[in-house]
């Protein structure tokens, strides 16, 4: 049995992240380095998500990895169908 507390835990460690990655996207760093950092904490953030709301950190490996690739696959299908747009929006661009 979860408890709210550990809801509430969960909520405050998401806050500080989207905290952080605000400032993150507003710093004078290198643009490579921003978007590292920020998928980083985007996946610890889809962890704290999973783990806790969905209740993932209960179950066994099977249904984790289940999800996990499930959640992978259909971001690679996303991107792969964008991708030739941005390339092609980019490139119109540069002449």
């Amino acid at each position: 049995m979860v408890s709210y507390k550990s809801y509430w835990y969960t909520w405050v460690a998401l806050l500080i992240l989207t905290l952080v990655m605000i400032e993150i996207g507003s710093a004078a760093i290198p643009g490579g380095v921003i978007a590292f950092l920020l998928i980083l904490l985007m996946l610890t953030k889809a962890t704290l998500i999973g783990s806790n709301f969905m209740h993932l950190r209960f179950e066994k490996l099977a249904l984790i990895l289940t999800v996990v690739i499930g959640i992978l696959f259909t971001a690679l299908a996303l991107f792969l169908g964008i991708a030739p747009d941005g390339i092609r929006i980019l490139s119109l661009g540069r002449h």
